[in-house]
């Protein structure tokens, strides 16, 4: 296989951000999340308001039943109590046994090994993406030690080798949140502008995110995973953007973007789509504008 440039990459386009928004909307996917206790109302709210549907099924014994009904599993290592990392394993065992998308978030890893070696024994069993800090990425590819608690320590720009690495060596893709995020499928690296740095003033901005990749991966269909994803990023920051300028604070923040999840358009998501591609194997330095639909705003950070 010849290698890529910037010039022969093909990029994800703003009408496949809007089509896969669309697709969300018009078949409401069964969205399994396995997630932490402290992030789950908020989850849940923030997949209603998108146009899926959550489901948190997180018991032992129907787990492994339900990741095989549902469009796509997030399996999120915030709270991972015995009975959970039960229902983990079944689930992840029911959805690669049906085809079942799922999203490896691994919150929190590096100094606590619990949830580490759980971690690292998840993304040997090929999860269809990884969302992910700077610092969860290094950790689970073996390059850091983690971040602070759930806050990252690193940038998104300094785990991109790892991302790279890790996406290559099992066949996923790796998305990293940042001021920009990074997102990877091992051969090509996509920078996506937008969010605000008020996700990271509310538990669960980050978390939430995670459940909505797993939704855009539930309908992408003939598109590809790292399409899939770019999507779920985009139309995220286009939301918590919409949200920032309305919202006096976190609080209001919080509730603005459940608001705005439920209001925007594809219309809205394809305008504000800022995205830029470059080979895996060049430097951070982006390469190519795609599609003449650069940055048309400041960046002011994204989910945590």
């Amino acid at each position: 296989m010849p290698p890529l440039t910037a010039s022969t990459i093909d990029a994800t386009t703003p009408d496949t951000v809007a089509e896969l928004l669309g697709r969300v909307r018009a078949s409401a996917p069964l969205v399994h999340s396995i997630t932490n206790n402290v992030v789950t109302g908020f989850t849940a709210n923030a997949l209603l308001a998108l146009g899926a549907a959550p489901a948190m099924v997180d018991i032992v014994g129907e787990a492994g039943l339900f990741a095989r009904v549902a469009g796509g599993l997030l399996v999120n290592l915030g709270t991972p109590t015995p009975e959970q990392r039960g229902a983990i394993a079944e689930a992840v065992a029911g959805a690669r046994d049906a085809g079942t998308p799922w999203v490896l978030d691994p919150v929190a890893i590096g100094a606590l090994p619990i949830r580490t070696r759980l971690a690292a024994e998840l993304v040997a069993q090929q999860p269809t993406a990884v969302r992910g800090n700077p610092s969860e990425v290094l950790a689970l590819s073996g390059a850091g030690a983690g971040g602070r608690g759930v806050e990252s320590t690193d940038s998104a720009a300094s785990a991109r080798a790892a991302a790279v690495e890790l996406a290559a060596r099992f066949g996923t893709v790796v998305a990293v949140s940042g001021e920009e995020d990074l997102i990877t499928d091992g051969r090509s690296v996509v920078w996506v502008e937008g969010g605000d740095a008020l996700l990271t003033k509310v538990t669960g901005g980050g978390c939430a995110l995670g459940s909505i990749v797993a939704a855009f991966l539930a309908v992408r269909g003939e598109i590809s995973a790292l399409d899939a994803l770019v999507a779920a990023h985009v139309s995220y920051g286009v939301a918590a953007e919409r949200a920032a300028a309305r919202a006096g604070g976190p609080g209001s923040f919080a509730v603005e973007l459940l608001d705005a999840l439920a209001a925007i358009t594809a219309g809205e998501v394809a305008a504000g789509t800022r995205i830029r591609v470059e080979p895996a194997g060049e430097s951070a330095t982006a390469q190519a504008a795609t599609g003449g639909f650069a940055a048309a705003q400041a960046t002011s950070g994204g989910a945590a």
